[in-house]
């Protein structure tokens, strides 16, 4: 093994046709993945010294905030841009490396999948607060929210949807409609906006439907994996003590308000 040197096992390729494919780079103090990928696609030479096709990945802000290099490293759902080569090395004890595409999600090319239906499961929650009708919400525009609460949505609102959330809940998978739990808990964030709560209704019988919140099976492995500690499972418990509340006022026809 040589310790000056490190091997990225990638696996690669499109629908139907995925393969592993191995480079060998030199080790920096400072090399993350992202910066490894960057070296492969500056001189796309595997292992073998055969020349290839630059690897194909995501990246936006670098700095753990866009959530689009989302990837398994050594099988661990995570953001590339702060996975450190030299930390990965030390807490596998080896100097090979291996990254794969998300499952969860259909894939593109090599690391790049999409995550569409993430962003179309925010859109059933109505994850936004809208400006449509403010002259009816002004008072609730208005209301002062406190420290502890505003400290709580801060934490909430750090949502990147990366997806690696979905990635490893067992609960999301070809056989399970479950919507997953980042827009669950983004459900929450803006249930508890002064200006959200005002669909927060529609919301909450949102996630009642077939691929709400009684999809999880409480693994709670989208807390421990999150990048940005975002407590999802108290969300999801929260959630679903609310939408249990609406179905019941749904089914005395009870007010909203």
């Amino acid at each position: 093994m040589n310790k000056e040197k490190y091997t990225l096992r990638i696996y690669r390729g499109v629908p139907g046709n995925q393969y592993w494919e191995e480079f060998e780079l030199e080790r920096s103090a400072s090399a993350n993945v992202i910066s490894s990928l960057m070296a492969i696609q500056t001189n796309p030479i595997n292992k073998e010294g055969k020349a290839t096709t630059p690897v194909a990945w995501e990246q936006g802000c670098l700095e753990e905030v866009c959530g689009s290099c989302s990837m398994l490293v050594n099988g661990r759902p995570r953001q590339a841009c702060t996975a450190l080569i030299e930390d990965i090395i030390n807490e596998g004890c080896s100097t090979t490396i291996t990254l794969a595409p998300f499952t969860k999600f259909p894939l593109v090319r090599d690391l790049c999948v999409d995550r569409t239906k993430m962003f179309e499961s925010l859109k059933k929650v109505r994850a936004w607060v809208s400006v449509d009708g403010t002259w009816d919400t002004t008072k609730q525009f208005g209301q002062k929210v406190g420290p502890e609460v505003q400290e709580a949505l801060y934490v909430l609102s750090t949502c990147m949807t990366c997806g690696c959330c979905s990635e490893s809940c067992p609960q999301v998978n070809d056989h399970s409609p479950f919507i997953g739990p980042a827009p669950v808990s983004q459900a929450r964030l803006f249930n508890a906006h002064p200006g959200g709560e005002y669909e927060k209704p529609e919301r909450l019988r949102a996630l009642l439907d077939e691929d709400g919140i009684s999809g999880c099976g409480n693994a709670q492995n989208c807390a421990k994996v999150c990048p940005k500690k975002i407590p999802l499972t108290e969300s999801i418990a929260l959630i679903g003590k609310e939408t249990m509340k609406q179905a019941i006022k749904d089914a005395l026809k009870l007010p909203d308000t």
